[in-house]
C-alpha cells in the first residue's frame, strides 16, 4: 500500500515525502512540475508527472500503487494573483480537487489529508483565531480552499472517506538536515524574499503597507516551520488510522511576528543590511492573523519542535545559499 502525495515535488510536499520515507512509508508522487522540481523527489519515490485533475492518470496511479490514503498539496497559492485571476484559482484549486475526490471515492481511498489555509478566515474578529470562527475569506484563493473543505465535509458523509483539513498559517524554513527547502525562484513568501535580498539575489524587497492597526503598522503573521507542518500531517495520518473522525485544524504556533519583525530578524541573523521599499497594501491581505492551536494539539497530539524564528531564518539562509551554489555547478 502506498500514500499518494499530490504536489510532492513542491515546497511543502517535498518535506512531506521526506517525513513519510523517514517513517518507513511507501510513497508515490503526482506533480505536473509547474512549480515543483524533479530533483526534489528522492530517487526511490515513483514520480508521476501529470496533473492531479487528470482523472484517468490518478485512477491508474491509485490502482498501480494500491493507494488508500491521499495527502493533497497541489494548488496555486499566490493571493494577489488569485485576485487578478479568480477563475484560474477556482479551476485549479476547487474544480480539480473535486475531480480528485471523485476518483478517490470511486477507487476506495479511505483517508484524505487536505492542505487548506488560514486565508479562509479573512480578517479575523480575534487573534489567536480558532476553528470556531466563521470563515470569511478575503480572496479567491481563500474561497477556493474553503470550497474544498465544504466538498470534503459533504463527501465524507456520502462515502467511506475520513479527512483532516489543516489550515496552514505562513510556512517557512527548511528541512533541518538540509535535504529540502523553498526552491521556487520567484516565490512570494516573506522570509524567502528577505533572505534572497540579504544574500544579494534581489536588489531590494518591498514592504506592502505600513498603515495596518498593528504594533508597528505592518502585517502580523504566524510563521510555522515546514518540517513541523509535515509532522502535523503525520500526526493527522496516525489519527485517522486509529479511527479518528474527520476534523479541521489550524496549523500554527499561536505567536505572531510583523513584517518588520521578520525583516529585522533576517538582517540580524544574516549579519547583512538591505534595502526595503515601502509600497501600498496588497489586495486580500488581512492586518493580522495568528493561529489558535489548542485543537491540533488535543485532537492530533501535535507538538512543535522548531518554533523559533531565528532557527527558521537560519534554515532559509542555508537553503538559499545551497540553491545559489547549485545554480553555478
Amino acid at each position: 500500500m502506498s500514500i499518494l502525495v499530490t504536489g510532492g515535488a513542491g515546497y511543502i510536499g517535498s518535506h512531506m515525502v521526506l517525513e513519510l520515507l523517514d517513517a518507513g512509508e511507501n510513497v508515490v508522487v503526482v506533480d505536473n512540475l509547474s512549480t515543483g522540481f524533479r530533483w526534489a523527489v528522492p530517487q526511490q519515490v515513483p514520480l508521476v508527472v501529470g496533473d492531479f485533475g487528470d482523472q484517468n492518470l490518478v485512477k491508474e496511479t491509485i490502482a498501480r500503487h494500491n493507494v488508500k490514503e491521499i495527502i493533497h498539496f497541489a494548488a496555486k497559492i499566490v493571493v494577489p494573483e488569485s485576485v487578478a485571476k479568480p477563475l484560474l484559482y477556482y479551476s485549479n484549486n476547487t474544480a480539480k480537487a473535486g475531480a480528485l475526490l471523485e476518483v478517490a471515492t470511486e477507487c476506495g481511498v479511505e483517508r484524505f489529508i487536505f492542505s487548506s489555509t488560514a486565508a479562509v478566515y479573512g480578517d479575523p474578529l480575534q487573534n489567536p483565531v480558532t476553528e470556531d470562527e466563521p470563515p470569511k475569506p478575503m480572496s479567491p484563493y481563500g474561497r477556493s480552499k474553503l470550497m474544498v473543505e465544504w466538498m470534503l465535509e459533504d463527501v465524507s458523509k456520502a462515502a467511506n472517506l475520513k479527512y483532516v483539513a489543516l489550515r496552514y498559517f505562513n510556512v517557512a524554513g527548511g528541512d533541518p538536515l538540509g535535504r529540502a527547502g523553498q526552491s521556487t525562484p520567484n516565490a512570494t513568501h516573506l522570509i524567502k524574499v528577505a533572505v534572497q535580498t540579504a544574500l544579494g539575489l534581489r536588489a531590494k524587497m518591498q514592504l506592502f503597507g505600513l498603515d495596518y492597526p498593528t504594533h508597528d503598522g505592518s502585517c502580523v503573521r504566524d510563521y510555522i516551520q515546514v518540517t513541523d507542518l509535515a509532522r502535523a500531517h503525520m500526526d493527522a495520518l496516525s489519527y485517522l488510522r486509529k479511527g479518528g473522525s474527520s476534523v479541521v485544524c489550524n496549523a500554527g504556533y499561536a505567536k505572531g511576528f510583523s513584517v518588520i519583525d521578520v525583516i529585522e530578524t533576517v538582517k540580524r541573523v544574516s549579519g547583512r543590511d538591505f534595502q526595503v521599499e515601502t509600497v501600498g497594501r496588497r489586495p486580500g491581505d488581512p492586518a493580522a492573523i495568528v493561529a489558535g492551536n489548542d485543537l491540533i494539539k488535543s485532537a492530533l497530539g501535535w507538538r512543535p519542535r522548531h518554533n523559533d524564528l531565528d532557527e527558521i531564518v537560519r534554515q532559509a539562509l542555508k537553503w538559499e545559499e545551497r540553491l545559489a551554489a547549485r545554480a553555478t555547478e
